[in-house]
């Protein structure tokens, strides 16, 4: 297993870590920056609650952040000293080798998180600012797989504190007198694309009951995640919001809802027949049903249904697209 798939395994781990060995990576974060130990490690259940606590005054006596001392200068020093050894070049080749990839998965999630803790903590202009603030504060932990795969982070390297956090905490927040920790997620879900994404329940949680619920990245509500289960065409149809109709329709089927309401082919060839779905406010839905040629084992032939362009006009022109191809020029030997 190389670095990049370790640190890509604790960007996305869940459940509780190692109490003793985060609060010991803390502490040696503090020393290699050159500050003194906390006095205090508080420990809560998600970012959430820590933003709660620090924004209704908890921890008064905690002191200033020193965030940049803890992580950003640490990380700073160590990125210029690999690029000054490998070379510009070298160096870009290095980061895609490493954590360019993870950056764009873990980006992601933090955004996400980010939003969520803004959306359930503040309800003003200036309660949001507050929070984006304190948000600002804080060591992403296992988020910062990304630029710690990146770099040497063995005990005593500049950044080992920073990872040994990472490997078994949450995002966590750094202050003269207190350092405040959160736990890891409880339950973390993505689709193939590496966006936060399930369709019976939270994609996001914590052991204190902070969730962020998501359908292929989109934010959507634990409530209309609930509605899904009794889709029916007509309610599809009157969902104004363009975008929560496309989830809707993604989890009803599109072959269910061109059955279920009555539509009728637009197009048919020898490659396939051709599907429009009207929807108001939105570009229509265009859809070309194919056969498979080649037998199931049980002798029967399965159907497919292909998403093409909106002003695909013909079945022959929306199978071609699938394959890159012109109309013109497509000519299947055999239709798969």
């Amino acid at each position: 297993m190389t670095e990049r798939d370790v640190w890509r395994a604790i960007s996305a781990t869940t459940g509780a870590g190692d109490r003793a060995a985060a609060e010991a990576g803390v502490r040696a974060a503090y020393r290699l920056a050159g500050l003194a130990e906390p006095e205090r490690i508080v420990w809560v259940g998600s970012p959430l609650a820590a933003v709660r606590m620090l924004s209704a005054g908890g921890l008064t006596e905690r002191g200033a952040s020193v965030r940049e001392a803890v992580r950003s200068a640490p990380w700073a020093a160590e990125r210029a000293r690999v690029h000054a050894e490998l070379g510009s070049k070298a160096f870009n080749e290095h980061w895609q080798a490493t954590g360019a990839g993870l950056w764009e998965l873990t980006q992601t999630v933090v955004e996400r998180v980010r939003e969520g803790v803004i959306e359930a903590a503040a309800s003003t202009s200036e309660q949001r600012t507050q929070v984006r603030l304190l948000l600002l504060d804080a060591v992403l932990g296992q988020h910062d797989s990304a630029w710690l795969c990146s770099f040497d982070t063995d005990a005593g390297s500049p950044l080992g504190g920073l990872a040994a956090v990472a490997r078994e905490a949450g995002w966590w927040w750094p202050y003269e007198k207190v350092a405040l920790i959160s736990e890891r997620p409880t339950a973390l879900h993505r689709d193939e694309a590496g966006r936060l994404d399930r369709g019976d329940g939270p994609a996001l949680a914590y052991s204190d009951g902070f969730e962020l619920h998501a359908w292929r990245g989109m934010s959507v509500s634990a409530e209309f995640l609930d509605s899904l289960r009794t889709l029916t065409p007509e309610r599809i149809r009157a969902e104004e919001n363009a975008e929560l109709r496309r989830i809707m329709l993604e989890y009803y089927g599109y072959d269910r809802y061109l059955d279920e309401s009555g539509a009728q082919p637009i197009h048919r060839d020898e490659t396939g027949v051709l599907w429009r779905i009207e929807l108001v406010g939105d570009e229509d839905v265009v859809m070309v049903e194919v056969v498979n040629s080649t037998p199931e084992p049980d002798g029967t032939h399965r159907t497919y249904w292909l998403r093409v362009p909106p002003a695909t006009r013909t079945a022959r022109e929306g199978v071609a697209w699938t394959f890159g191809l012109g109309a013109e020029i497509y000519e299947p030997v055999q239709q798969t």
